[in-house]
């Protein structure tokens, strides 16, 4: 054995490569001069909000003793800090009123201290679990505020959410119309006009003004203010946190996502929709001129999902709303509903695209099979029945591919021993015994890829499925066997422990699933391993195979555990029927008799074509094995 010899330049380079990360650590060190100035502007920041919180809260308090007592000096104060807004004050709504519009589906509470919408109830659906006796509600006790700011002529900067508006309820047939005005004078006033249709989760939502032309400073937009801290409504908070995202439309139907982590920002052009994803409910303004621009933010408040059990995320965004001839008027609508592919995708406005249902070809399987599908057996069967009925169908579709699988793999199991008589010969040149392994594959007409083809080909069925079932709302609180809500976990057992990775329950669907994929795996690894020879310098496969019978099943295990229960009904169901289909092709369709026949005919004739990828192949093994020749020669 050789011995190792001490080296004098690894130590060099070593001294070197330390010594250069010495330097750019100390040249990357913060200027102490950078670090006080930053935290100078931070203290001016939160010095500057705890003034304004303060003003707003003297405005508030004395709008609301001007309001009570109409005390004339308490007016002129307020006149000094709202200017023409004091108006709005002397009102008799100028008070902690509310106004409620509501239809079957949606219940609205409006607030006349802003104007806005204080409570947003789903009359339909409930939380955590049916029977709950808790409905859905996406607004509630201040997690939701709108606000515009307002630039006076005389420079004030004034918020209408501390200010009151004056509502007024009328109806035109079965709509229900809402005008909330802040007024600066009897004629003079900016409106929220709210119109709420029967029967719609959709409801129109329009920003105006009248005669502000000259109370506001119209050389610049205001800037309209939303933001949101979305509600848990799922048993599963993480599960459903993984799926409450901020959606937004631009560019001409181009819609994207602000992404899952903490403290999100961006900002975008040519904004036609804002969508606040609560996985499956939504909160979405839609403006029919899109906005400019819009400046996104998105929060994640769950660190753990065992003591953050409130809110999922915190959402922001910020709009300019343009002057046109010294008004606004600016014409949107509010959605508060489930996130359902086919009502949003009725309102023929690109909302079905929050719907997570995957991207390309994956995307397109969904909307143009799946949902189809399945929705036409949901409509007349139980849901449970709904994805069997649907498995047996998608696996049908897929059966030829999964004959052609084993049929190669079955080929490749005759050619075995020839292959390993190959081995033996070439024992000493890998390159040859490659080269004469392929002639072989040639002449017996085995394509050593068919079995490769087939797996990737059912690829995008599996993600599209994936994607499919998280998405379904069809699934929420529908019950099965002894899982009372498809879309969610169907825990049989809670435990006294967290187990990491895994929760706090133990789901029946998940270990039936894990089950199924172990005897299928147990099956098919032997005669992938008989099929496929061995190669050298090559990891050992037949090893690897061995370990990801049982690595898959404990992976299945863990990660769906918590999952909806219906994509682990649907891989229980769909490796079953796997198992059987492999049974009856093994057993009643394949004859490996017959396959060595072929094998042996096919020898006898000449050899086929090769194709591009086999002949670039053989082209490179030559090339090689010439190049090898050459140097021994040397």
């Amino acid at each position: 054995m050789e011995q190792k010899k001490f080296d004098p330049n690894s130590i060099i380079g070593f001294v070197l490569i330390f010594g250069i990360l010495l330097w750019i650590m100390y040249q990357n060190q913060p200027d102490p001069k950078a670090i006080a100035a930053e935290k100078a502007q931070k203290e001016m920041v939160i010095k500057e909000t705890k003034t304004k919180e303060l003003n707003d809260k003297v405005v508030a308090e004395a709008t609301a003793a001007v309001a009570v007592t109409g005390d004339s000096t308490q007016l002129a104060q307020l006149e000094k800090k709202l200017g023409n807004f004091a108006y709005s004050a002397t009102l008799p709504s100028a008070k902690e009123g509310f106004t409620t519009i509501e239809n079957k589906l949606v219940k609205l509470k409006i607030a006349n201290k802003g104007g806005y919408i204080v409570e947003a109830t789903l009359k339909k659906f409930e939380r955590f679990k049916k029977g709950s006796g808790q409905l859905v509600e996406l607004i509630k006790d201040n997690n939701a505020n709108l606000n515009v700011q307002l630039l006076t002529s005389d420079n004030r900067t004034l918020n209408t959410k501390d200010l009151y508006f004056e509502p007024t309820l009328t109806k035109n047939g079965e709509d229900q119309i809402l005008s909330m005005r802040l007024k600066a004078g009897a004629n003079e006033y900016l409106e929220y006009k709210y119109v709420l249709k029967a029967n719609d989760y959709m409801l129109d939502f329009n920003i105006q003004s009248q005669g502000l032309s000259k109370v506001l400073n119209t050389s610049k937009p205001l800037n309209l203010e939303w933001d949101l801290k979305t509600y848990t409504n799922e048993k599963s908070i993480g599960y459903e946190n993984r799926y409450a995202q901020l959606y937004y439309e631009h560019e001409e139907g181009k819609s994207n996502y602000l992404g899952l982590g903490n403290d999100k920002t961006e900002t975008v052009e040519d904004v036609s929709y804002i969508a606040y994803k609560q996985h499956f409910f939504s909160s979405i303004l839609v403006s029919d001129v899109p906005f400019t621009k819009a400046e996104l933010f998105s929060n994640n408040l769950v660190k753990d999902d065992k003591v953050d059990t409130i809110f999922t995320k915190q959402f922001k965004a910020v709009v300019p709303l343009a002057f046109k001839n010294g008004e606004i008027d600016q014409k949107m609508n509010w959605y508060y509903g489930p996130t359902d592919y086919g009502l949003l995708k009725s309102y023929g406005k690109n909302l079905e695209d929050i719907v997570a249902l995957g991207w390309g070809i994956f995307g397109w399987i969904n909307r143009h099979a799946f949902i189809p599908m399945f929705g036409f057996l949901s409509s007349f069967i139980q849901h449970g029945w709904a994805i069997i009925v649907f498995t047996v169908l998608v696996k049908l579709a897929m059966s030829p591919i999964t004959y052609k699988s084993f049929l190669s793999q079955a080929k490749m199991k005759v050619l075995r021993p020839e292959i390993n008589e190959l081995g033996e010969k070439f024992k000493k040149d890998p390159m040859k015994k490659q080269q004469e392994t392929m002639k072989l594959y040639n002449k017996a007409g085995v394509n050593p890829m068919a079995g490769c083809i087939p797996g990737l080909m059912q690829a995008p069925i599996f993600y599209a499925l994936f994607q499919f079932f998280p998405s379904a709302i069809s699934l929420r609180q529908k019950g099965f066997l002894w899982a009372d809500d498809l879309s969610s976990f169907d825990s049989i057992y809670e435990l006294p422990f967290h187990v990491p990775a895994y929760g706090n329950h133990i789901s029946l669907f998940p270990i039936l699933a894990s089950i199924a994929i172990f005897f299928y795996m147990k099956m098919t690894t032997g005669d992938q391993q008989m099929a496929a020879p061995t190669q050298e310098g090559m990891p050992d496969m037949a090893k690897m195979m061995k370990i990801m019978i049982y690595v898959s099943p404990l992976m299945m295990l863990f990660f769906f555990n918590s999952y909806a229960s219906g994509l682990s009904l649907y891989y229980f169901v769909s490796n079953t029927i796997t198992i059987g289909i492999m049974l009856v092709i093994k057993n009643y369709i394949i004859d490996s008799d017959k396959i060595h026949a072929q094998i042996q005919e096919n020898k006898k004739k000449e050899p086929k074509k090769q194709g591009k990828f086999q002949r670039k192949l053989q082209e490179v093994m030559e090339q090689a094995e010439a190049q090898k020749a050459k140097d021994q020669k040397k």
